[in-house]
């Protein structure tokens, strides 16, 4: 009689839960992080690091890396080598359940964590490769930095940069030679080598800054900066292009004012520019990515709160707080707060989380 109630008490379990313990969907909570990509200091990781418990706790979606720290000044952050870039990135995707996206600012010229003084090839900058404009030259330059980045294990690239040279004196784009051009045929036609290298590579390009920073005067890391007399809706013709072609898997918003498409926000906090122009005029559909939300035009103008719900309601998809305009170890666990709270009280629709985070793994999975 004991025999056959224990096979009766087996075969209930079994009714009741299963024959294998089937795995749990993630909560939206869970799934939050994925919103999220965040910079840290570390030539290598371990437990007592922010980055480690902002991966293993909060579920992060990624992690950027720099060569130089901003806010101590001095080259001491991320990258000293080849082998240890390499190391530090197969110890961050092993700590995560979910694929990171790993990214990193490698335009070329000034703009290149991965210099050559730390013993990785050198790459031209934009402006040099533009004024060239010889596919063969570019085409050999960017397949060269996509193996090189794929072999890192750095699947995002935040180049290339689609501006257009419209004011050569501008201090973040064209007096330090981040624009291919002032011709906007120049500058989609070395966009698209540079795009079509990456992902040949399995690196996802990052077309930026939309919509369109060329003209401005001033530097948005600073503080606020509008182009609303200088801007000209040419900008828009690189991504219109790209997108058209399928070409452009993700893209970085700019924290401009440009009154002409939004009296109220800058790009990376108005719908009117991301979901309206971006999303609904030219038709985009991949990850929209922003700029850094720790920069002075963000930070000094809005709350981190008011900042997080604009943004998320305006259509970005990865909130990046790259720790290096100003530090802070708590960020991932401050934005997840909130976004929790702003879903609760109904202020960011539950349905606008669920679009992002579906974008995201689309990507990731693209990158696998």
């Amino acid at each position: 009689m004991r025999c056959i109630a224990n096979v009766f008490t087996v075969i209930l379990f079994i009714f009741q839960f299963g024959a294998c313990a089937q795995p749990q969907t993630p909560s939206l909570d869970d799934e939050l992080g994925q919103l999220l990509m965040v910079g840290f200091r570390g030539m290598e990781v371990d437990s007592l690091n922010h980055i480690y418990q902002d991966i293993k706790e909060h579920n992060i979606g990624g992690v950027i890396l720099f060569d130089y720290d901003v806010p101590n000044r001095i080259a001491d952050r991320n990258v000293q080598n080849p082998k240890q870039v390499r190391m530090l990135v197969q110890s961050l995707q092993e700590l995560g359940t979910t694929p990171l996206f790993i990214a990193i600012d490698q335009e070329g010229g000034r703009v290149n964590r991965l210099k050559s003084r730390y013993g990785f090839p050198a790459i031209p900058s934009a402006d040099y490769l533009g004024s060239l404009n010889n596919a063969d030259s570019t085409r050999f330059y960017y397949d060269n930095q996509a193996q090189l980045l794929s072999g890192l294990g750095i699947n995002v690239n935040f180049a290339p940069v689609v501006d257009i040279n419209t004011n050569p004196e501008n201090p973040v784009i064209g007096s330090i030679e981040r624009s291919y051009s002032s011709d906007t045929t120049i500058v989609t036609e070395q966009a698209a080598l540079a795009v079509q290298a990456y992902t040949n590579q399995g690196v996802a390009p990052v077309l930026k800054h939309f919509p369109g920073h060329g003209s401005s005067t001033k530097d948005s890391h600073l503080g606020i900066v509008d182009v609303t007399q200088t801007w000209i809706p040419s900008e828009l013709s690189p991504y219109r292009s790209l997108i058209q072609a399928n070409d452009a898997p993700a893209v970085m918003t700019a924290h401009i004012f440009n009154k002409s498409i939004d009296q109220d926000w800058p790009a990376t906090l108005s719908s009117k520019t991301i979901n309206g122009v971006l999303r609904d005029d030219l038709g985009f559909k991949g990850v929209v990515f922003s700029d850094d939300m720790q920069m002075g035009a963000i930070r000094n103008e809005y709350g981190l709160e008011t900042a997080i719900e604009q943004a998320l309601n305006a259509g970005v998809d990865v909130l990046v707080f790259a720790n290096n305009t100003i530090y802070d170890a708590e960020i991932a666990d401050k934005a997840i707060t909130i976004i929790k709270q702003l879903i609760a009280e109904k202020r960011v629709p539950e349905q606008t989380i669920r679009a992002a985070l579906k974008r995201i793994a689309t990507l990731k999975q693209t990158l696998q």
